[in-house]
């Protein structure tokens, strides 16, 4: 006897209701070209991608060269140096379509089955099927293809890059290319010569003492260093008055020559003053930023961060003073403190809890163009 129809929800067997996207009120988004409902998860689109770098610029000439004798190529560089920047626009540059290149990201959770072959559930949630991932879908497309495609590897050291890549590693390598060989699955693979890699490392992530050095063996690599050049540029298009960006670059320099040479962690990129115009802006940026970046590369100094934070409040001398108007200087009198520095010179607040990480995607992002780091890509790498 057939059930009567009813208007009651649809209920699964396990009494859970399933709900539709018109259920939740939301409207189904329309296929490109128009023409209805989309019948399928959309695409994600890739990461902003900035413009292409130009030809001529020394840091893609330089990564061509690395490219004929090495399987990829790694940006390493304190946080705020540009790494995920240029790396994703060389990339472009190499491929000259963004629909060649494929933007991955490493972290602690990441493993063979995310990258290169793994079992991934079926739809119908009964069973699995084993699936082609990042590395074996790129080397299809790239298969018998005359043009270059590129996989771009964010924070390569927060993963263990030789258990990601597995028994891929090997052939990497640029006298490798095309030999077959077998993955876990008993599936064969060969990795095309118009494959390559181009990654983004931090020197002083924990995970970089642990990177196989049969994998780095296999990679050039970029040094991307703090460049005052660039770090003016920012403050120069934001606006700043001439006296304070002087004062700015004589600490950012002083940081990253005379700090960073006793505690490399301190070393601080060009991209954290992005968009800093005045005085209330660079309070902001210690405040929510620089701050809680110094405590944590001094945590075991305490001398040394006080003299960090004395540098620092030598920006702001001559407007506490009232020699120097505007920038939302303080206009004289009895001086109050500068920026809240939490305690940290006397070893009060570490930071830890409330830290920011300034090296996020997006962060590295510089909107002088690629064309600002010309002196940071031109520097000899280190195989």
């Amino acid at each position: 006897m057939n059930e009567p129809q009813t208007d009651e929800p649809r209920v699964s067997s396990n009494r859970v209701r399933n709900l539709s996207v018109t259920d939740l009120g939301i409207t189904p988004p329309s296929p490109p070209g128009g023409g209805g409902a989309a019948t399928g998860a959309s695409i994600p689109s890739p990461p902003d991608a900035p413009k292409p770098l130009d030809p001529a610029d020394p840091l893609l000439q330089t990564i061509q060269r690395l490219l004929q004798r090495f399987g990829g190529v790694i940006f390493v560089g304190p946080p705020g140096t540009s790494k995920t920047y240029f790396a994703q626009a060389a990339a472009v540059a190499l491929a000259q379509n963004i629909s060649r290149v494929r933007f991955v990201q490493f972290h602690p959770s990441y493993q063979y089955e995310d990258f290169v072959q793994g079992y991934v559930p079926n739809k119908s949630g009964s069973g699995f099927t084993l699936a082609a991932k990042h590395l074996l879908q790129m080397c299809e497309a790239a298969e018998g293809e005359s043009t270059t495609y590129v996989i771009v590897i964010d924070e390569l050291s927060r993963g263990d890059a030789a258990r990601i890549f597995g028994e891929a590693l090997t052939y990497v390598e640029k006298t490798k290319r095309n030999f077959l060989f077998s993955l876990a699955s008993g599936d064969e693979l060969s990795i095309p010569p118009n494959l390559v890699f181009l990654a983004t490392m931090n020197p002083f992530d924990r995970g970089v003492d642990d990177v196989d050095a049969a994998f780095e063996r296999r990679f050039a690599k970029i040094a991307m260093d703090p460049d005052p050049a660039i770090c003016r540029l920012f403050l120069d298009d934001a606006g700043m008055a001439t006296g304070l960006a002087d004062r700015v670059i004589s600490f950012f320099r002083w940081v990253n020559e005379e700090a960073a040479s006793v505690t490399p962690q301190a070393a601080l990129g060009h991209t954290f003053f992005l968009a800093i115009e005045d005085e209330a802006d660079l309070r902001e940026l210690w405040t929510h930023q620089l701050r809680f970046f110094f405590e944590k590369a001094f945590r075991l100094d305490q001398r040394g961060h006080a003299e960090v934070v004395t540098h620092w409040e030598q920006i702001f001398a001559a407007t506490s003073g009232g020699a120097e108007g505007g920038g939302g200087g303080s206009t004289g009198g009895s001086a109050a403190p500068l920026f809240d520095t939490g305690g940290a010179a006397d070893g009060g607040n570490s930071g830890a809890a409330d830290e920011v990480t300034p090296d996020a995607p997006g962060a590295e992002s510089p909107e002088g163009g690629p064309n600002a780091t010309i002196g940071g890509g031109d520097e000899q790498p280190a195989a």
